[in-house]
């Protein structure tokens, strides 16, 4: 269990503490959305949620396989829905390693990005599309 502190600050930012860490994190509401666009929103965090639990699983089977990722960019486009409820409708991603086309562990790679937890997490009204870039 990780336990997350949220303090409201007014202004629709919020101040995330993370327990374990401490660390910290702001949020804002988008311009679109009654905001100021100042930080993150809260579905730019799901987004981002995605994105960087690709790139750790991924980073950890690379790390079992002596395999070098270093480099490995992923990009995550959000799309949001026009109608009510606001909502996520489509997360598109972008992930660009560092191996060739023809690595001998890609099916792992590919396999590996879709076991992550919090793919496994969306709804599955939520289309998640996955763009494989190899060097």
């Amino acid at each position: 269990m990780v336990e997350i502190t949220i303090e409201y600050a007014g202004d629709l930012h919020c101040n995330a503490t993370h327990g374990p860490s401490g660390s910290h994190l702001a949020t804002d509401a988008p311009v679109d959305n009654n905001g100021r666009g100042e930080a993150f929103s809260p579905t730019d965090l799901v987004a981002t949620a995605v994105g960087t639990c690709m790139a750790t699983v991924l980073g950890i089977v690379a790390q079992r396989k002596n395999i070098v990722l270093a480099g490995m960019t992923v990009t995550v486009r959000k799309y949001m829905s026009d109608d009510q409820p606001r909502r996520i409708t489509c997360l598109e991603v972008d992930l660009r390693l560092p191996l060739p086309a023809s690595h001998p562990e890609r099916m792992i790679f590919e396999s590996a990005a879709c076991s992550c937890p919090v793919y496994h997490s969306i709804h599955p009204d939520i289309e998640v599309v996955i763009n494989w870039h190899w060097q």
